[in-house]
């Protein structure tokens, strides 16, 4: 009987969560199949996220300083500097030799993290050198956020081409492609797959009523949406169509207890505020209208619960990923979108509005990612292997 195999899998968050949802679900498919896997964190996963049989490894930590992403800092606020990023690449090189894995996976990278090569390259060739019959695999979202230079683009093809024997597309290519969002993706085109949208449903009822028939206004697990939760606030007199439901306004864990306390004690009668729930998925199933931004693993869940749905997607700094993801619902009549820059409450109640006078559509898509991500992983480790 052949020793069972090892996956190491790299994630790095550095402002919203959903980098680290997906990582996890793949992960957690993977041990489901008896692969010993060790997930290493470059950030502090959220709370509401289940690792259950997971070793996780947490790196030293960073995080974008800003919405911007133009300049990393570690854990306490500081710069990151040369002595840190030697330590964290020492620490991941150790624990990759420690384990030997058979699979490695990172997640983005080469298709983005270009400020983490500094560990990631000397990650690859190691793994390479130390198990040359190792599976590299490149994991990634449905949508990448389009580079200014089609040189920067070209180049991450290079890199994919030179060093991943496979690239991970978590999306239903009925739904959307890889070329859609990346200019050299026929490059590449024999390192791809697409696994499906990597999707893993709560399995938490929510309490009592709650969800039932209201609005539920999320702004994903990161520290950002400010914009959107002061509109939620206000918005609710101004429905016509939702201003007799309950508002629940969710806000990421990032956000901290103080600003917390202060949205609860600004939040008008009839609006609830709470910090993210794991039972989200559920309350959505039981609502009125989601109101969200347009990250990855909300609009799964908005579709899979079959709500109506107002979009408002991040777009600070140079992000298009959002806005790219709420044009596709959009343009099949699955949500009604609001740009973040003119949000305020009179154009959210409107939007609310708008959303809830649509017909029902139901957008049917594969979900099945996580799985599938496994079981691609795990057939080629083995075919490598023998």
């Amino acid at each position: 009987m052949s020793p069972a195999l090892k996956a190491l899998i790299h994630v790095q968050h550095l402002l919203g969560t959903g980098h680290a949802v997906r990582a996890v679900a793949i992960g957690r498919a993977l041990a489901q199949q008896g692969v010993r896997v060790v997930l290493a964190t470059g950030n502090t996963l959220p709370p509401t996220l289940d690792t259950g049989g997971l070793e996780v490894v947490a790196l030293p930590a960073a995080r974008a300083a800003d919405t911007g992403f133009t300049r990393l800092v570690t854990a306490t606020g500081a710069p990151v500097d040369a002595a840190w990023q030697a330590e964290r690449r020492a620490r991941l090189l150790g624990l990759a030799a420690a384990l030997a894995p058979d699979i490695l996976v990172t997640e983005t990278w080469p298709f983005g993290r270009k400020p983490f090569a500094f560990e990631l390259k000397p990650l690859v060739a190691a793994v390479r050198a130390q198990t040359p019959a190792a599976v590299v695999a490149a994991s990634v979202r449905d949508i990448l956020v389009r580079k200014d230079d089609p040189a920067k683009e070209q180049a991450m093809a290079l890199l994919a081409r030179a060093d991943f024997d496979c690239v991970l597309v978590h999306a239903d290519p009925a739904f959307v492609r890889l070329e859609d969002s990346f200019g050299f993706a026929a490059d590449i085109a024999d390192l791809i797959a697409y696994t499906g949208f990597v999707h893993t449903p709560s399995p938490l009822e929510p309490p009592g009523r709650d969800g039932c028939d209201e609005v539920i206004v999320s702004c994903g697990g990161g520290p950002v949406g400010q914009r959107l939760i002061a509109a939620a606030l206000a918005a609710r007199p101004l429905s016509r169509r939702a201003g007799d439901a309950p508002w629940r306004v969710l806000v990421g864990h990032q956000h901290g207890a103080d600003r917390l306390a202060a949205l609860q004690a600004a939040a008008p009668p009839g609006v609830t505020v709470e910090t993210a729930r794991p039972d989200f998925a559920r309350l959505l199933a039981r609502a009125r209208l989601s109101v969200s931004q347009a990250g990855y693993n909300t609009v799964l869940d908005v579709l899979a619960a079959g709500t109506r749905a107002v979009l408002v997607p991040f777009a600070e700094g140079r992000e298009t990923e959002q806005a790219q993801r709420a044009d596709l619902l959009a343009a099949r009549g699955r949500a009604v979108v609001l740009a973040e820059a003119g949000v305020d409450a009179a154009r959210l109640a409107a939007a609310a509005d708008a959303a809830l006078a649509a017909p029902a559509v139901a957008t049917p898509v594969n979900t099945d990612g996580a799985a599938t991500s496994a079981a691609l992983l795990i057939e080629r480790a083995r075919r490598k292997r023998g």
